[in-house]
């Protein structure tokens, strides 16, 4: 059977997958670092044209070794599909680990030497890539790239740039209790039609596609899956699908943060009923 897969870290990329920081530098109270560091998802081959800018990985993640596969990763696929770029992008995130408790990743956005490795990633994404945009998921991302744009790469670049809400920001502004699910996802649709407004026709398309809006909220039909090439070898193919599989479960916290659960959708179930 034969299927695409990311075929790993070559060149400039892998010295800095072997050279990332210790886990000492992001501190255990405040990210998950036992689940070990995720890098990154999508083209390291030249072809990338679009570079999104994540924030950090959660349980889907953590199992695929890739970011950005869960919900929040097929919304965003989705987004970048109205851009008519179904396969020349790069999503880094701005932390290699899960971050863990309330604030844990506001309190170490600017960290040297989390920011330098940062910055290393988005220079060698730069370099390598003919980038025609940038776009940042979230505040902590926008930081991300605001303190890379201070560096002397980062000051000469002139891909164009957008700042949207976060893929997550329905659910997480709405468990807050200060706005309803609704209003937070008509938040987030205007927040990315203004980068529509501003991107689309700014980067080369893989396949070329009319400007269009989202309406008030986010449906199944704006989600995508993930591309088999964006995933390692073996992984099976309904851990790209739309279906959520994984799970932080557990009867406490404790328990929580060291269990994932992994299922099979049911529509993937293909073995026979005993």
């Amino acid at each position: 059977m034969a299927r695409e897969f990311d075929p790993g870290y070559r060149g400039r990329y892998r010295p800095l997958v072997l050279s990332y920081p210790a886990e000492t530098v992001y501190p255990a109270d405040a990210f998950r670092v036992e689940w070990g560091p995720i890098f990154h998802r999508g083209r390291l081959d030249g072809s990338a044209r679009v570079l999104v800018i994540g924030q950090d990985p959660a349980a889907h993640e953590t199992i695929t070794r890739r970011i950005l596969v869960g919900e929040a990763g097929q919304r965003a696929q989705g987004l970048l599909a109205r851009l008519g770029i179904t396969r020349s992008y790069v999503f880094i995130n701005t932390f290699l680990y899960s971050v863990y408790g309330q604030g844990g990743g506001a309190k170490h956005i600017a960290d040297p030497d989390i920011t330098r490795y940062r910055n290393r990633w988005i220079d060698a994404t730069v370099k390598d890539q003919q980038i025609e945009a940038v776009i940042s998921l979230g505040q902590l991302a926008d930081k991300a790239y605001q303190a890379w744009r201070t560096t002397p790469l980062g000051a000469s670049s002139r891909a164009p740039y957008a700042t949207v809400r976060h893929p997550t920001y329905p659910e997480s502004a709405s468990a807050t209790g200060t706005i309803t699910k609704a209003a937070a996802f008509q938040k987030l649709c205007e927040s990315w039609n203004q980068a529509l407004d501003a991107l689309h026709g700014a980067v080369t398309p893989d396949v070329p596609v009319a400007l269009r809006h989202y309406g008030t909220t986010i449906t199944a039909q704006d989600l995508a899956p993930i591309p088999d090439a964006d995933l390692p070898p073996g992984l099976p193919a309904w851990m790209g699908d739309l279906d959520a599989w994984a799970a932080r479960t557990g009867e406490d916290t404790q328990k929580k943060r060291a269990t994932i659960t992994v299922t099979v959708p049911t529509r993937f179930r293909t073995w026979p009923a005993l």
